[in-house]
Parts: C-alpha cells; structure tokens; sequence
C-alpha cells in the first residue's frame, strides 16, 4: 500500500473534487432509486408482461437482494484493487442493465437486467463512501458525506413519488430508461475527474467468505420472500432458510479463521462504528415500513388521486435532501453524535404522528409527520455517516463503505419483507379471517393494522434514539 500518497495533497484532485462528488452522488442517486422506484410499477408490469402479481414481485426483491449479497464483496475487491476502479465498472454495468430493464421480452430476460443492474449498483454504493472520504479534507468531510447522504435520501424514499408522476405519462420502461441519459453524463463526469487509484492493500481476496455471505443472503432473503407468497411451511421456502441460516454460521466460522477475512469483526469493537450501523439500519426499516403503509393510506383509505399521493410523498426526500447538506456541515463544526441524536427524537416525534392518524384525521397532520421525518432523516444521516467513515483506518475504508451501504439496503430488505408482513397479520387480527390485501369496505381494518406498523416502527425510533443518547452522555 502506497501510504505516502494522497489525494488531498494533489491540487488538481482538490481544485475537481466537488465535480467528482455530482458524478459519484448520481450513481448513488440512481443506484438506491432503483431499490424503491420499480414498486409503483409492478402491477403496470404484471399485466404487460402478462404474468401474476407475485411473481412481479421479484423485480423488486431480486435487485435488492443481489445487491446486498455483492456489496461486501465489491467493497473488499475496492481495497485490493482500487476503489475509483471498481467504481467505474459498476457505472458501466448499471447504464448497461437499465438499458436492458426497459426493453420488453419476457420475465426471465427483466430479472437477468435487473441482476445486471443490481451489481453495477453495488460496486457503486460500495465505493462511493470510500472514494468521497479519501478526496476531500476532514475540515470539508461532513459535508461532502452529508451531500451523499442527501443522494442516498433522494433515492430510497422518492422513488413511490417519482415513479407514480413518469408512469402518468410514459410506459414502464422509462422507469429503468431514466438511468441511462443521467447515468451517461455521470459517467462522462467521472471520466473527466475521478483521478487514478493511488491505495490499495496487498493482503489477498477471501473467495469462501465472500460465496458463503452471497449465498446466505440468497437463500435467507429469497426464501423470505417466498414464504409470503405460498406459506413458511411450504417444503423449498423452509428448506431455503435452512441454506440460509448454515450459510451465514459457515461464514462466520471462515471469517473467525481466515488471514485476510472479507469481513473484519474487530471493526465491530469500534463503539461509533457499530452504534452508527445498526442506527442505520434501524432507521431504513423504519423508512421502508413507512414506503409500503403509505400509498395505502393516501390512495385507498384517504381517496387521493395517485399524481396527489406522489406530490406528498416527495415531501420527505425534498426536506431531506436540504436538511442533509446543512447537517453536515454542522458535523464538520461541531460534536456529530449530539446532531445524530437530534435527527433520531425527531424521527421518534414522526412515527408517534403516524400512531395518531385515522380515517378522519387532517390531512395536513399527516403531511407535517412527513416534513418532520425529512428534517430528521436528513439531520440523522450525513452526520452518522461521518461517525462511520471517520472511525476506521485509510486501509479499510472500502470495506467501511461497503458495510455502512449494506446496512441501508439490509434495511430495505427488512422493512420491505416485514412491514406487508406485520401489516396483513394485524388486519387478519382484526377481521378474525385471513387478509392479504386492502379491503375496501372496511377502511378501519386498515387503519388498525397501520397503527399496528406504525407503533412497531415507534419502538424501533425509540430504541435509536435510547442507543444514539446512551453513546452521546456516556462517560468514557
């Protein structure tokens, strides 16, 4: 490893740095777009395709799933042979599968564009922190990561808005078309400005870890998925999370004995490290259980026009992507885990809005919980980045990267899978039969099961904001 060299010492990298954060916070823009954006679209696609509604359902779960399988393994493979490198591949693989996504053929040809797709993303996302943190300046680092925060932002919760407002107007296709106009001139950006790699680590690639991770979160995540479709007690769906479950055992077992592991425990002993993760992670399951509520209370509870529904819905990331900038600035200036804290009471102050919301509820107390869950998302997530990124050694920081994306697209994953999960239990609860879609005659059996969501994701806003102040007031 070349420790001598570094960009902040190269005044041409310095004089472009902020042209190299628009060409990385695009494809980081686009890359978690693409987790949320195809939801809207799945049954537009079900009935072109003409294929049933479950197994559209895959469009969406495989790429979140791909990505979360390959992100460690990308931000290990950035580390060894440099992190600009693999970012550049990831740029042309996502272009190429968005390219593909929006062409029309059948199922199978989508799910192998999307797979495509999903590994041009996560070299992407497991490269971004990374290669953002080694260009720009500790005095400008908050601020830089706070920008990508606000990318990150933008992507995961305006994509039910954006797609519902391209889909008034154009096919399905524009949807994953979209990316490759943007990404071409992100692409061109990058070619301009991003330097050449100058660190790299020389230790060798863990091949059994980075198989068993891919294939524990294949077999885990699919079978999740599976199992709401035909049951947990179908024979393949419990079989699938058997491979899961011995996959990830396998995995730790290889990284608990291997010289160069992909994923590096000792890291985990970082306090900032690991609170600012599993934050992470908590606050995009609570995203994401607010993603698959929402456009059920809007559209059928509330009887919103989908173009009305879209334009509230992009409350949140517009709030956000300002709110992010500032905060992490602020990061830059002062104590990074009092800003965390603040951004989490006011996540916490949202979801107990939700709680309070029925049938005749204003709808302005609705949309102000979205403005205040923006303020505290944006306010949360550029400063909880820095903690992560800041914590580890220049050697590691690929792999840092690569963690701290992984446990926002577990968190997609996770919300995704149990939020419809909790939601159609409590309304089964309540009906006293089996449900498994909204009913339109009994609004209030909906409105139970959403207080049932919301007050699940209150609870877990409470236990971050216990963990986030527990680190800040602790005497070390």
């Amino acid at each position: 490893m070349t420790e001598t060299l570094s960009y902040q010492n190269d005044q041409k990298v310095q004089k472009n740095r902020w042209w190299i954060l628009v060409a990385v916070g695009l494809f980081t823009f686009m890359s978690t777009l693409d987790g949320t954006i195809v939801n809207i679209a799945l049954p537009v696609i079900s009935n072109d395709l003409h294929i049933p509604m479950s197994q559209s359902e895959w469009v969406a779960s495989l790429y979140l799933i791909v990505v979360c399988s390959f992100i460690l393994f990308f931000g290990k493979l950035s580390d060894l042979h440099g992190k600009i490198k693999i970012f550049r591949f990831g740029a042309i693989f996502f272009i190429a599968g968005s390219l593909l996504s929006g062409i029309k053929v059948n199922l199978l040809f989508l799910l192998v564009a999307r797979a495509i797709q999903a590994i041009g993303a996560a070299m992407t996302m497991a490269t971004n922190n990374g290669i953002i943190t080694e260009i720009f300046p500790t005095t400008e680092r908050g601020k830089a990561l706070g920008t990508i925060g606000s990318f990150v932002a933008l992507g995961s919760i305006a994509g039910p808005g954006l797609g519902g407002l391209i889909l008034s107007k154009l096919s399905w296709s524009y949807i994953f078309w979209l990316n490759v106009p943007v990404g071409i001139v992100a692409a061109i950006i990058g070619a301009i400005y991003l330097p050449k790699d100058i660190t790299f680590t020389t230790s060798s690639l863990d091949k059994m870890g980075s198989f068993s991770f891919a294939l524990g979160m294949i077999a885990l995540f699919g079978g999740i998925f599976l199992g709401q479709q035909f049951g947990f007690t179908s024979l393949p769906v419990l079989a699938m999370l058997l491979v899961g479950v011995i996959s990830f055992i396998w995995f730790v077992s290889i990284e608990n004995h291997a010289e160069n592991p992909l994923l590096q425990f000792k890291l985990f002993k970082n306090l900032d490290f690991s609170v600012s993760l599993l934050c992470a992670l908590l606050v995009f399951i609570t995203n994401f259980f607010f993603n698959v509520v929402t456009p059920f209370y809007l559209e059928n509870a509330r009887h919103l026009a989908p173009s009305q529904t879209g334009y509230i819905l992009m409350i949140l990331p517009i709030v956000q992507f300002f709110a992010a900038p500032v905060a992490g600035a602020l990061s830059d200036k002062m104590n990074p885990k009092l800003l965390t804290f603040i951004g989490l009471v006011l996540l916490l102050v949202s979801q107990i809005c939700y709680s309070l919301c029925n049938l005749n509820s204003s709808i302005w107390l609705f949309v102000g919980s979205i403005a205040i869950m923006g303020l505290g998302s944006g306010i949360f997530t550029s400063p909880n980045n820095s903690l992560v990124m800041s914590s580890v050694q220049q050697k590691d920081l690929g792999i840092a990267g690569s963690i701290n994306s992984l446990s926002r697209n577990l968190g997609m994953v996770i919300g995704i899978s149990s939020a419809t999960t909790v939601l159609f239990a409590a309304m089964s609860h309540a009906k006293g039969a089996r449900v498994t879609a909204y009913l339109p005659k009994q609004p209030e059996i909906f409105i139970y099961g959403m207080h049932v969501v919301f007050i699940i994701s209150m609870i877990i806003c409470l236990i971050t904001v216990i963990l986030s102040g527990w680190r800040l007031f602790r005497k070390d």
